[in-house]
């Protein structure tokens, strides 16, 4: 019987040993486990509210009820255009360019039997023998008045398409005025180069 006690008591008090040491560490354990903090209900889920109140001022300073939507904001009306309706100087036929174009008009106001402006150079003087013109007789000269061309200056300035009107116009002398080409003779003499005239054309009559 004593050997069989002394066999197993190494054993026994081996075990006794290690259950001790597991109780201590399963009861140390369940003592220090983790602490739960009490927060507080009201403080739980609560988030700060951006929206500005009614005293409170928006982050860059001004109130929103004072900010103006961009929606209801009206441009401005833009400001009435101008249209120049005289020349620089507020006279007509002043500079080159406007002496051109006035002159163009009073000869195609002719050519259609509307009155023809009276300021232009050369349009209100004496009128000229227009049968000093090569092919330019009696009755071809009435007609030519008949339309408001008294001056050689008046067929030199007629564009092409206003020189067909007329030479379509002209009733018997149709054709006329291009065929014997009236408005280059009348060129030279509206600028008074006799001598490329007749270098050109022949010797002049009576002019």
């Amino acid at each position: 019987m004593n050997e069989l006690f002394n066999t197993y008591l190494i054993p026994i008090i081996v075990a006794l040993t290690i259950g001790v040491i597991v109780g201590v560490w399963l009861f140390r354990s369940r003592r220090s486990g983790p602490v739960v903090r009490d927060t507080p209900l009201e403080r739980v889920g609560q988030a700060e509210d951006p929206r500005p109140g009614p005293g409170r001022t928006h982050p860059l300073g001004d109130p929103l009820e004072a900010r103006p939507s961009p929606l209801t904001e009206t441009p401005p009306p833009p400001a009435p255009v101008q249209r120049q309706t005289s020349s620089r100087d507020g006279t007509e036929g002043n500079g080159l360019i406007d002496q051109g174009a006035a002159a163009t008009a009073d000869v195609a106001g002719s050519v259609l039997g509307v009155k023809a402006h009276q300021e232009l150079p050369g349009a209100d003087g004496p009128p000229d023998n227009l049968q000093t013109l090569k092919g330019v007789g009696p009755k071809m000269a009435a007609k030519l008045n008949e339309h408001g061309i008294t001056r050689f200056s008046h067929i030199a300035r007629l564009s092409d398409s206003e020189l067909a009107r007329l030479d379509e116009d002209m009733g018997a002398f149709r054709g006329r005025l291009t065929r014997d080409r009236v408005r280059e003779q009348a060129d030279y003499l509206a600028r008074d180069d006799r001598d490329a005239f007749e270098a050109k054309f022949g010797k002049l009559g009576g002019a």
